[in-house]
């Protein structure tokens, strides 16, 4: 749709799988005077009708064509499982509307690519949802790089350590055969940060995975992924759903370069409370970058700031990543980035 016929109007926006992560979406578009919530398309019609009821009674379907059809829906936000990216992907694209799509891209590296070429040939804008890119912390660090400050990176560490497992084990998340698998699910966030960060593109991945929950686990939840880059940098990505007690978190960031080096380490996200019941962990509260996340995929689709949002090109590197890292644990071996 071209920007002008939008102009005079916020841009309408639905968001398509009224899931979880929907809800952090929604926040964001509320945040927002340049868009609306034009309403909720979800397969699952109670569910779908249930979000809009909690939004202010807002339009929902479980009819997406129909949905995509509607004149005041201008771009949407897609927040289903990851096998159902690129078919619903390509649906947006041939109806003419913008993207924001939660990552992975896609599941295979030929579905991120075909999605890339879709929104490209009709001129729309793709962008996934990398919303660590959006954190203060990823953002420091890369500004420091970019600043010079130590120089060409030669080596990253970067850790994100947390307990909490999926919500039971029917979720959809440790199914391999839906979500990918943990590297390409939960995993991509560091492999795409670290290429981010490094600006060389990667040539190898190797990896290793454990099952600390349960053996019973489709998939593996700790990660060790090494990635290796064309300018010779080195990228050591460990991630972790299996630590405990279950709310604490961790992260370390370690870069360094040919000019110096930078750390930047952080623990506490579940805040420790001692009362008359001995001590637990606190909500953290919402502390994401998605409405940082939402205004750059926004100035992008307006014009006003192109290029500030993760394009579909640097999704799909990630996806090849992650794909690449689930290879070479089933390998044993590292593992070329197609």
């Amino acid at each position: 749709m071209e920007r002008d016929s939008m102009s005079s109007r916020p841009l309408g926006i639905l968001v398509v799988g009224a899931g979880a992560i929907a809800d952090l979406h929604v926040a964001a578009i509320t945040a927002d005077p340049r868009c609306v919530l034009a309403g909720f398309a979800d397969m699952n019609a109670d569910r779908a009708r249930t979000a809009a009821y909690r939004n202010g009674g807002v339009p929902w379907t479980a009819d997406l064509a129909g949905a995509l059809a509607r004149p005041d829906v201008d771009a949407c936000i897609v927040c289903t499982p990851n096998d159902t990216h690129e078919n619903l992907a390509l649906r947006v694209a041939a109806a003419g509307k913008h993207l924001l799509l939660e990552k992975p891209l896609a599941t295979t590296v030929e579905g991120a690519e075909a999605i890339v070429e879709a929104f490209t040939r009709r001129g729309l804008v793709l962008a996934a949802a990398h919303s660590h890119r959006f954190y203060d912390y990823a953002r420091t660090v890369r500004d420091e790089i970019a600043s010079g400050a130590v120089g060409r990176p030669t080596l990253v560490r970067l850790a994100l350590l947390g307990g909490w497992i999926w919500p039971d084990w029917r979720s959809w998340v440790i199914d391999p055969a839906k979500s990918g698998g943990h590297a390409l699910h939960n995993g991509v966030h560091l492999l795409d940060l670290v290429t981010w960060w490094i600006g060389s593109r990667p040539v190898s991945v190797y990896a290793r995975g454990q099952r600390r929950t349960a053996t019973e686990l489709d998939v593996h939840d700790y990660l060790e992924m090494v990635v290796r880059y064309e300018d010779g940098a080195v990228a050591i990505c460990e991630m972790s759903r299996a630590h405990r007690p279950a709310a604490l978190a961790q992260r370390d960031v370690v870069v360094q370069g040919t000019g110096g080096l930078l750390t930047l380490t952080w623990d506490g996200e579940g805040p420790l409370l001692w009362d008359e019941k001995g001590a637990h962990t606190l909500d953290p509260g919402v502390a994401y970058g998605f409405a940082a996340q939402l205004g750059a995929w926004l100035d992008a689709v307006t014009a006003e700031g192109a290029g500030t949002s993760v394009s579909g090109e640097e999704a799909a590197t990630a996806v090849a990543l992650g794909v690449a890292a689930e290879r070479s644990m089933a390998l044993g071996v590292p593992v070329e980035v197609l």
